[in-house]
């Protein structure tokens, strides 16, 4: 059994949940039971209301083990914690938003009119952000054997739902508040939530300490650019997006960066680079464990062998033949294709009902010992002054083998079936892979042997140089990929008020013949067979290429914006013009218009869904910081554009300024160049009423 401790309800305190800080981190607590006649029942819902029926349902199937994999113990109590990944249904009706969501905002000009429209269409879009796609949850599951009971026993589950893949948040949490609640019932949920709720928003790609009672959850959050867009438009960095390299190796660079990759496929570790290859362009993938959190286990790995790339595909990492998907999986006939989406099982049943998926997996071993709570300790996510150690497979590492040859050989012959005589760990795929084992990286893993303590930091240590290695195959991979979201800035003495040029247009075609030519770089032509090219032509056709490389596209763009804007704000009007011809000027006046009725229109935009969000929710200090420094920069931005197009207007001759002025608009804002800007918190009519369709 699994306790905390380390954490103590202060009894003094009066404690209240702010639900609308507390829907930055959770949707959701749960209290499932699992009844013999009923089946499994939802007994407590913090914040009551949170889900549909059909959701309640959804959540309830997800949360116990299937009972025809689970091994039978007859311990007093045996503890798990595993977590599932669901769809939310089109029933759901959320009352609360997502704090963390930001909707994007399209920077091309509009008229006065139609940004009043795109306000009203972005409202809209955050309402339908009510119903996210997914939904995580992370469950803490007791069984408890006790022959006085009927049956001789009972299952209840804990689980957390929340809209974000945060494990190294809600693990350790999970094992504070599982214990708790079967100490102290209800409460322990109210008490927690309260606590919760206290936190600051997430943000993504940081290290957050998260106070919970007098306990202190340390954990990193995974970056921007690896999260899905449901989740929310974070603010992204183009230098912390593939292909470059990070500059900081400590920070997480995506989902499941706690995960143990080498723990879960020690015994198949030369399989590592087919998998790596699977996930990479996207094909449908089955893995069976034996227990929910080993498949869990496995598909958080594999999601997180491909980062920096962003795993568009769906996964779940605990499926059951009761999620509403099975239907449609179950129906597939004989050589229709399986959708791309990677399961975790434990029910041997999937082994029929879903023949068609191409690529299996298996993972674990049952003979874990089923008292601990089966998942690894981690750095991060580490709870302060807790006992470390959950314990590990205690397995060696497979040594090169006649014996071990025709055991391979047997079980590819064999196929995945003969796992419902006898659980193997194998891969059973057809697919060839491009990329070769990196002996060079196995023989750095470290085998401790069957010392649990020297186990679990050497696992560390593995897990280190596995996670390196593919994140350096991942971004040389993605690297022929760069100049396509390579920024330009005006160069010294040019005219930056003129538009930017656009980034290069990528066609596949094109792509592919030119890296056929100049070839794939030191590093992948050393790991790779020949036929490399094969892989980046599947890459192409996959669904994780055009999701990236749209985002990608996207963070250059700004990033080139940000350039040019910046450098507008260093030029020098006087000096730019002075040699200019008049023609040219009066060219310079109107790029210098556009571009100010640009930045008020943004401002005003700014403004409008800030006011927004503070009638949704309670703005926290994050969002509060970023609204003053827009507000400043808005500020200054404006002015200098304002003092260059009334530096600008001066030097035209008097014919051309009274032709111009006949615009009353322009005329305003020409009279506005002289009057400090106000602040998009207060913004003046006078500005309001600018539009960018002014006759010229």
């Amino acid at each position: 059994m699994s306790r905390s401790p380390s954490f103590a309800v202060k009894q003094e305190l009066s404690l209240k949940t702010d639900l609308e800080s507390l829907q930055q981190w959770v949707v959701a607590f749960c209290i499932i039971r699992f009844d013999l006649e009923q089946g499994q029942l939802i007994e407590e819902c913090y914040p009551p209301g949170s889900l549909s029926n059909e959701e309640e349902l959804d959540v309830a199937f997800s949360s116990f083990p299937d009972s025809v994999s689970q091994n039978q113990n007859r311990s007093s109590i045996h503890d798990c914690i595993f977590f599932f990944r669901i769809q939310r249904r089109k029933s759901s009706e959320q009352r609360n938003v997502n704090s963390s969501e930001i909707v994007e905002i399209d920077d091309k000009e509009v008229s006065s009119n139609s940004m009043k429209d795109k306000v009203i269409n972005r409202r809209k879009i955050r309402n339908d952000t009510k119903q996210l796609k997914y939904l995580y949850g992370y469950v803490f599951n007791r069984q408890r054997h006790d022959e006085r009971l009927r049956r001789g026993g009972e299952q209840k589950s804990v689980v957390i739902l929340s809209h974000n893949p945060y494990s190294s948040v809600f693990r350790p949490l999970l094992q504070i508040m599982g214990p708790l609640y079967f100490d102290l019932g209800k409460k322990a949920l109210e008490h927690i939530a309260a606590y919760v709720s206290m936190w600051p928003a997430p943000v993504p790609g940081k290290h957050m300490e998260l106070p919970i009672g007098n306990a202190l959850l340390k954990v990193s959050l995974p970056p921007a650019h690896s999260l899905s867009f449901e989740i929310g438009m974070f603010e992204e960095s183009a230098s912390a997006m593939a292909p470059f390299l990070p500059n900081n190796q400590s920070i997480p660079q995506g989902l499941f960066h706690d995960s143990d990759i080498f723990g879960t496929f020690r015994s198949i570790l030369l399989q590592l680079w087919l998998l790596w290859e699977l996930l990479l362009i996207g094909e449908p993938i089955l893995i069976i464990g034996p227990t929910p959190p080993q498949c869990c286990e496995a598909v958080a790995s594999l999601v997180s062998l491909v980062a920096p790339l962003p795993c568009s595909i769906d996964f779940r990492p605990y499926f059951t033949i009761h999620d509403p998907d099975f239907k449609h999986l179950n129906s597939l006939r004989e050589g229709d294709t399986f959708p791309p989406m990677i399961l975790g099982v434990t029910n041997l049943f999937f082994l029929k009902a879903l023949r068609n998926i191409p690529h299996i997996v298996s993972v674990g071993s049952p003979a874990l010992n089923s008292n601990q709570v089966p998942f690894a300790s981690r750095s991060a996510g580490r709870i302060h002054g807790r006992p470390e150690g959950f314990g590990l497979q205690q397995l060696s590492l497979k040594k090169f083998s006649p014996s071990s040859l025709l055991s391979a050989v047997k079980l590819r012959r064999d196929g995945p079936l003969c796992l419902m005589t006898e659980h193997k760990e194998a891969v059973w795929s057809t697919y060839v892979a491009t990329t070769k084992p990196d002996t060079s990286i196995l023989n750095r893993l470290i085998d401790a042997g069957m010392l649990p303590r020297v186990e679990e930091s050497m696992s560390v240590v593995n897990n280190e140089i596995l996670r390196r290695h593919f994140l350096e195959l991942t971004t040389n991979f993605l690297a022929p990929f760069g100049p396509y979201f390579r920024a330009t800035t005006p160069s010294e003495g040019s005219l930056p008020f003129i538009d930017p040029p656009p980034l290069p247009p990528f066609d596949a075609d094109e792509f592919l013949a030119n890296l056929s030519a100049r070839g794939v770089g030191k590093f992948l032509s050393k790991r790779m067979k020949s036929n490399w090219l094969d892989l980046y032509k599947r890459f192409l056709k996959g669904p994780n290429f055009m999701p990236w490389f749209q985002r990608r596209l996207t963070v250059a763009e700004q990033e080139q914006h940000r350039l040019w804007r910046q450098a507008r704000m260093k030029a020098d009007i006087k000096l730019l013009i002075s040699k200019m011809p008049e023609l040219e000027v009066v060219d310079y006046f109107n790029a210098i218009e556009r571009h100010l009725l640009g930045e008020i229109q943004r401002g005003m935009e700014s403004f409008v869904e800030g006011f927004h969000c503070l009638g949704l929710f309670m703005l926290n200090y994050n969002v509060m910081e970023k609204l003053g420094r827009a507000a400043v920069d808005f500020t200054e931005t404006c002015q200098k554009l304002k003092k260059d197009l009334l530096a600008v207007f001066n030097v035209l001759p008097k014919d051309m300024q009274q032709l111009l002025l006949m615009n009353p608009e322009r005329a305003a804002l020409l009279q506005l160049s002289s009057e400090p800007t106000k602040l998009p918190d207060r913004p003046s009519l006078q500005i309001g009423v600018v539009s960018s369709t002014s006759s010229r």
